[in-house]
Order: C-alpha cells, then sequence, then structure tokens
C-alpha cells in the first residue's frame, strides 16, 4: 500500500513560490501561467520575445531540483511506485484532459480560480474529484 506523507511546511513554501511565479509572469508579461500552455507555446511560439519568455519560465520549473541540492545538498527523494508503462499511460491520459480542459491544474487551479473564473473553477472541481476518484479506485479496489 502507497502512504502519502503530508509534509505542509514544504508544501506552503512550494505554494506561495508558484503563486509568486504566477503574480510575477502576470505583473511582467501579462500572460496566466499554465505549465501546459507554457509548453505548447514553447513549441509553437508566435515570436522569439514569446519564446523566451516560455523558455526561461520552463527553465525555472526544471532547475528546481538542482537549486535545493545546492541549498541542503542532496537532490529530493523520488519514489515512483508503478511502472514506465504506467507513467505513459498516465501522461496520454493527462495530455487528453488539458486538451478538453483547455488547459492543466496549474492554468486553472492557481490562476484561473484566482480570477475567479467560472471555467477555471468547473475545471478545477473536476480535476480534484477526478483524482480523487482514481486514488480510491487504485488504493483500495484494485490495492496496489
Amino acid at each position: 500500500m502507497i502512504e502519502t506523507v503530508f509534509t505542509p511546511f514544504q508544501s506552503l513554501f512550494g505554494g506561495a513560490l508558484i503563486g509568486l511565479a504566477a503574480v510575477l509572469l502576470m505583473a511582467t508579461v501579462g500572460r496566466v501561467m499554465g505549465a501546459a500552455g507554457i509548453l505548447s507555446g514553447l513549441l509553437q511560439p508566435q515570436d522569439f520575445q514569446d519564446w523566451s519568455w516560455r523558455a526561461a519560465a520552463l527553465v525555472g520549473m526544471i532547475s528546481g531540483p538542482a537549486a535545493l541540492m545546492l541549498v541542503t545538498g542532496e537532490f529530493p527523494a523520488v519514489q515512483v511506485p508503478v511502472s514506465t508503462t504506467m507513467l505513459v499511460i498516465g501522461g496520454v491520459i493527462v495530455g487528453i484532459g488539458v486538451k478538453f480542459g483547455a488547459g492543466c491544474t496549474s492554468g486553472h487551479g492557481v490562476c484561473g480560480m484566482a480570477r475567479l473564473s467560472p471555467r477555471s473553477i468547473a475545471a478545477t472541481t473536476t480535476f480534484m474529484l477526478t483524482t480523487g476518484l482514481t486514488v480510491y479506485v487504485i488504493r483500495h479496489i484494485l490495492g496496489t
């Protein structure tokens, strides 16, 4: 059985950093911070200025573990209790959801809800209910 470890201080700090990044992106570039939108726009940019802020945001997201290692002296421990096949299937399902939902959890859940967007509130509610149902089925019905 997988045990979820709740880390309130790390979660609060991480959430504050995500919120700060979202505010700074809106203040400096005038764009909503949604990871899926940033990545898709990076692959098909409108112009160099559009590509450059997206590339900087992606580098910032990827470099987080390296920054943590510089501060603490070790990389964060990551345990993935599923096979690579399951990760790929999950990624495809999430990608389909991002496409149909017109955004991801960071865009809808952080930025859209902060703007009181009805579409983002509906999308985030759907994300959370689906996540809860999936965890319940995997842990309590399938027992993996």
